[in-house]
């Protein structure tokens, strides 16, 4: 039996093959992957390993023996001992192979720590990552859940206020309707006034608080019952108004405890929690219908019309309470309430006409001012347009420098700047102008307008002042009409 890796003796005769390339290079294996998908099934282990182990040894060529002879006159050397075998490889050749093997390794085992580090720190990335996504899922629920509580709270505070505010009102409809009455008052004071009011001119026909008060004396003698059948109208819809704030808030109250309801059972859960399940393309579903913005603006929109409609109640039931209480002596109140609101109006043209003529004198000063302006402007234009003539002369000057001289130096191109700046100056300045000229124009309007206005709020003080309170003085007031004094 011969042993494995030792030349048979009566083989010489048949031609030796070329000696394998046992070691690849080591630069070859700086690109390769420790693991490959077909050495999954066998332990792993360097590919030179098995490259090796699956090689039949041969001898080496004797060209290496006997350097400088041609292969053809190189006698065949046959050992005389028996168990004597040629040489495949050189020490050196060994020891290399050794090296280059431990080198590789070596390499190996750097890149798997490399790769073992690599992994690690992306499973620690992962789980940090995983569990900062969730804290900030948790921290949004938990901020979602504080801000409908908020809501929640404000939407009962303004729905028991509602409550309050409607059962009030509907007491003052009650008492409405136990009040209708008839009355009596003076017609002719309240009449002549009114007819002299309309002298007024311009803006000044304006139905103000004085002429309702009037209107008001000659309907509290014709009809006070329609006044109050009105009042109990307004109280009807202002009920319904209320009414229909409350069914909102409501509404919106049982969405917001629904609401409160999920999410506190979302910000509750765990990674241990019961009752997990996956949902695939779940998170692809938008059944949205708004954003915190419009959501928020909706449940504020609702506790705003609730307190608008409330106010407006509050007002109502003020008003009501007021015509409720005055009914009874409001013929005999009602002319020193016009006269009150003779002189209130009276203050108010006054006060109006003093504006009127400070504001004439601001807008004549300021005619002046604009005109002393635009002269400035227009002497500024002169000026940059004489600039630009300078600078324009310059360029063209410029242009008639011989062959060479024709260069774009920086005096060339802070000419142009200049010419573009000054364009722009006198752009910019011409607009100014125009604004100006225009401004000019408004002004000079408002002034008309303002001369006008004080005609007119002359002629309104004469009437109110000189005309009505003269004869509402001289007149009897209603208490003396119906004898009561």
């Amino acid at each position: 039996m011969e042993c494995y890796g030792y030349p048979l003796k009566a083989k010489f005769n048949q031609p030796r093959p070329p000696p394998p390339k046992v070691l690849p290079a080591t630069s070859s294996y700086k690109s390769r992957i420790p693991y490959h998908s077909d050495s999954f099934s066998t332990p792993w282990m360097p590919n030179s390993y098995y490259k090796a182990a699956a090689l039949n040894p041969t001898l080496s060529p004797l060209t290496e023996s006997f350097p400088g002879l041609p292969p053809t006159k190189i006698v065949p050397f046959i050992s005389e001992r028996p168990n004597g075998a040629f040489g495949r490889h050189t020490l050196d050749d060994w020891h290399r192979s050794n090296l280059t093997n431990y080198k590789e390794s070596e390499t190996t085992r750097h890149k798997a720590e490399r790769l073992r580090a690599d992994l690690n720190r992306a499973i620690k990335d992962v789980y940090q990552q995983g569990k900062r996504s969730q804290g900030e899922s948790t921290q949004n629920l938990g901020q979602r859940v504080n801000d409908i509580e908020y809501w929640k709270s404000e939407l009962c505070i303004e729905l028991d206020a509602m409550i309050r505010e409607t059962n009030s009102l509907a007491d003052m409809q009650k008492r409405l309707e136990r009040a209708l009455a008839d009355t009596e008052g003076p017609f002719q004071v309240a009449h002549k006034c009114l007819l002299n009011r309309e002298k007024r001119m311009g803006i000044d026909l304006v139905s103000d608080d004085v002429e309702k008060e009037l209107i008001q004396e000659i309907k509290i003698i014709r009809s006070c019952r329609e006044r109050l059948q009105q009042c109990l109208d307004t109280v009807n819809a202002q009920l319904m108004c209320n009414k229909e704030a409350r069914q909102e808030l409501e509404k919106d109250l049982a969405d917001k405890q629904m609401g409160h309801h999920i999410d506190s059972k979302c910000y509750q859960l765990k990674n241990t929690s019961r009752g997990l399940h996956f949902f695939k393309g779940v998170e692809r579903i938008d059944a949205t219908v708004s954003v915190p913005e419009t959501w928020a603006r909706f449940t504020d929109n609702n506790i705003f019309r609730s307190q608008s409609a409330r106010a407006a109640s509050a007002k109502l039931r003020a008003s009501t309470e007021s015509l409720l209480m005055g009914t009874a002596d409001e013929m005999w109140r009602q002319f020193s309430k016009v006269n009150d609101a003779f002189s209130s109006r009276i203050t108010e043209i006054a006060n109006a006409k003093s504006k009127i003529q400070t504001h004439l004198a601001k807008t004549r000063q300021e005619i002046f001012q604009i005109e002393t302006k635009i002269q400035v402007i227009q002497k500024t234009i002169r000026d940059k347009e004489v600039q630009l003539k300078v600078a324009q002369t310059r360029l063209d000057e410029r242009t008639r420098r011989p062959n060479v001289e024709l260069c774009r130096d920086a005096a060339q191109l802070r000419l142009v700047q200049e010419v573009n700046e000054i364009n722009e100056t006198l752009r910019n300045l011409h607009q100014c102008l125009r604004a100006s000229e225009d401004m000019l124009q408004m002004l000079v309007r408002s002034k008309g307008v303002l001369e006008n206005d004080l005609v007119v709020k002359n002629n309104s003080l004469f009437i109110d002042q000189e005309r009505c309170m003269g004869m509402r003085k001289s007149y009897p007031s209603t208490v003396q009409i119906l004898g009561y004094v």
